[in-house]
């Protein structure tokens, strides 16, 4: 050994290398360490030799005899049986306090989490949450384990004088203890669920900030959208100018190309040749000149299908239309954010852009307020009061957005503070070229109309239906209601009147065919006797009356399945088309003037100022509309006189001449 210490290494002071700059301990540097492992080795080697060299031989058996001197003593022996029925967890904690435990487990963390830990109130500490998580079953569990492993142990060092109170009281208590443990755990625990649940609350609320945020990006999105789309209408339009502007070129250059030699000495023949040649050349120069065209803008239904309203809460209001000064007769539109046509007693009718609430101009042509209409892609149908039915083509409408757009996000003139004013005339040729056609056949006001396709179906005052040809124009069947009531009540036997008689008196405003639609060759009815008549337009004949209301019908709507009614009785009833019976019925508190469902919902006007909506999935009925907002001040909105809803886009018409649009 004193050879070894005698070493070079021990003679020569240690270099300063970058290795050795990694202390591990107080003065400790890794030469050290290497110097401590070649003593080991050495003493090792000396202490564990061969088998043949007696000298090793001897410092084992040596030290091995002075091992067993030291384990026969009763001390040492004292300490190898407590340590033997001692639990690691017990070791541990027998070296280190609670206190210092947690010391060490924060001083592990580095500084810079340390410094970020945000404040809280909370009065229970972090190791209190951690003991709080662990159930009580599992934390007995493993208590009953570690004393089942640790029984033979604790038996080694057990005395008999241990036990100094009895087991009763000793038992009484451990439960108490426990109980008060549970009882602390629970409190942990409660404290947790509430900063689980105020955490939830911040989250929601996060999230609600960014779904506003993606919401204004989809509507900016959408705005972009339109504009792209008469972007390119207007490179269209300016492709076939350009077009037409180089025929006409090529045209004039054909006409006036110069005439060859021989063509002039043919010319030149005759001075009368010559003239009428030049009056021929100039006549034909002049008729071959464009005339004169007006730069119309075109009207293209829009392509793409606007999703905003979708992801708005249902009964959010998205738009107020002050469109006309009197009572909303009849209202239609084509698609969400799309084209609106309204008329109402003011003898107007007016189309709409949905998207940016502005009006695109009026449809005249009729001489008397227009009862009922529709819309369907870009043909529009009226029927008016003045007997006669005209058909629109709105594809024809001069408009450009664009024009009427403007530079700020401000209100764009159609909301007034008085609700008296109008909205701002629109241009007066704009509908110009709109009208098709006009179908002549009532001897009295038009109160229903429906087309599909290239048929369309009337409702006259004068008690007959017309079913009318679109492509020729013409009417080609007139139904006359009283007698298929009269030829209904003969074939049945029935000893009562022709004319089923209501049970209350017919208000002045009912109209004697309140609605009607068609598809192929069916046809339902709704009359002022309350009664819907299912026609058969290939045979004329009524094939089915459906008896319930009390009241004159006002509306209905029938899909593969059910067919939907809504009448003066203040009931909506719902009827198996299969069956003929009422599959479901409910009423209101006063008479249903308006009504169309879609997919989800069933969607009444009922004499109030808010529009009755019916959740057929859940069977929820509520309100939606300005009323159900308004508070309690005088300044109530008009009542809802006709609502239509398409894929959750609702529009509703009021007696002030107000269309409110709304989410549903």
């Amino acid at each position: 050994m004193a050879s070894r210490d005698a070493s070079p290494i021990g003679r020569h002071p240690p270099r300063a290398a970058p290795d050795d700059d990694a202390v591990l301990g107080t003065a400790l540097t890794t030469r050290h360490i290497e110097a401590f492992g070649r003593k080991v080795t050495t003493t090792a080697s000396h202490l564990i030799g061969p088998f043949g060299d007696p000298s090793s031989s001897s410092h084992y058996q040596h030290a091995m005899s002075e091992l067993q001197k030291e384990l026969r003593r009763p001390g040492i022996q004292r300490r190898v049986f407590s340590y033997a029925q001692a639990s690691p967890t017990e070791l541990v904690r027998s070296k280190l306090s609670t206190s210092e435990i947690q010391h060490r487990a924060l001083t592990y963390l580095p500084d810079e989490l340390l410094a970020n830990i945000p404040e809280d109130d909370n009065v229970y500490s972090l190791f209190q949450g951690f003991q709080a998580t662990l159930p009580d079953g599992e934390s007995e569990h493993r208590r009953g384990h570690r004393r089942h492993n640790s029984k033979g142990q604790r038996l080694l060092g057990k005395n008999a004088g241990d036990v100094d109170e009895p087991t009763s009281i000793a038992e009484l208590k451990k439960a108490r203890n426990d109980t008060n443990h549970r009882l602390e755990m629970m409190g942990v625990r409660k404290n947790m669920c509430s900063s689980e649940i105020r955490e939830i609350d911040n989250k929601i609320a996060n999230l609600n900030s960014m779904r506003k945020i993606v919401l204004d990006r989809l509507a900016g999105l959408e705005q972009e959208e339109v504009q792209g789309e008469h972007d390119m209408l207007d490179l269209d339009n300016k492709i076939e100018d350009l077009q037409e502007e180089l025929d006409d070129a090529a045209t004039l250059g054909q006409v006036a190309t110069p005439p060859t030699e021989v063509e002039v000495e043919i010319d030149a023949t005759t001075s009368e040749t010559q003239a009428m040649s030049a009056s021929f050349m100039s006549a034909s120069i002049y008729g071959k000149l464009p005339s004169p065209k007006t730069k119309r803008n075109k009207f293209v239904r829009r392509k793409s299908m606007p999703i905003r309203h979708e992801h708005f809460e249902p009964g959010s209001s998205i738009r107020e239309i002050q469109a006309h000064n009197d009572t909303i007769t009849a209202l239609d539109f084509d698609a969400p954010f799309g084209t609106m046509i309204t008329s109402a007693l003011d003898d107007t009718v007016r189309v709409w852009d949905l998207n940016l609430g502005r009006c695109i101009g009026l449809l005249e042509g009729h001489h008397a307020s227009v009862r009922c209409l529709q819309v369907e892609d870009n043909i529009v149908a009226t029927g008016s009061m003045d007997a006669s039915i005209r058909l629109w083509d709105i594809s024809k409408a001069e408009y450009s957005p664009q024009e009427n757009r403007t530079d700020t996000d401000e209100d764009d003139g159609l909301g007034f503070e008085n609700p008296e004013d109008l909205p701002p005339p629109p241009h007066s040729s704009s509908m110009q070229d709109c009208p098709l056609f006009s179908l002549e056949a009532h001897v009295d006001e038009v109160t229903a109309l429906h087309f599909k396709g290239d048929t369309l179906v009337s409702g006259s005052a004068d008690k007959t239906l017309r079913q009318w040809d679109l492509v020729k124009g013409r009417c080609i069947q007139t139904l006359d209601v009283l007698w298929a009531a009269a030829q209904a009540s003969a074939s049945v036997g029935s000893n009562g009147s022709q004319w089923r008689a209501t049970g209350r008196l017919p208000e002045a405003s009912a109209d004697f065919i309140g609605a009607l639609q068609c598809f192929d060759a069916a046809l339902a009815c709704g009359t002022a006797d309350g009664m819907v008549r299912l026609w058969d337009l290939r045979s004329g004949q009524v094939h089915r009356s459906l008896v319930g209301h009390t009241a004159p019908v006002t509306c209905l709507q029938f899909d593969d399945v059910h067919l939907v009614t809504g009448s003066l009785d203040r009931s909506i009833r719902i009827w198996d088309l299969r069956t003929g019976s009422i599959h479901d019925a409910y009423a209101y508190d006063n008479p249903v003037t308006s009504m169309m469902f879609d997919a989800r919902r069933i969607i009444s006007a009922a004499g109030e100022d808010v529009a009755k909506v019916y959740d057929k999935t859940d069977g929820r009925h509520w309100d939606c509309g300005a009323g159900a907002a308004a508070e309690d001040d005088g300044n109530r909105p008009g009542v809802v006189e006709r609502v239509r809803i398409k894929d959750g886009y609702l529009t509703e018409g009021r007696r002030d001449g107000v269309v409110g649009i709304w989410t549903c």
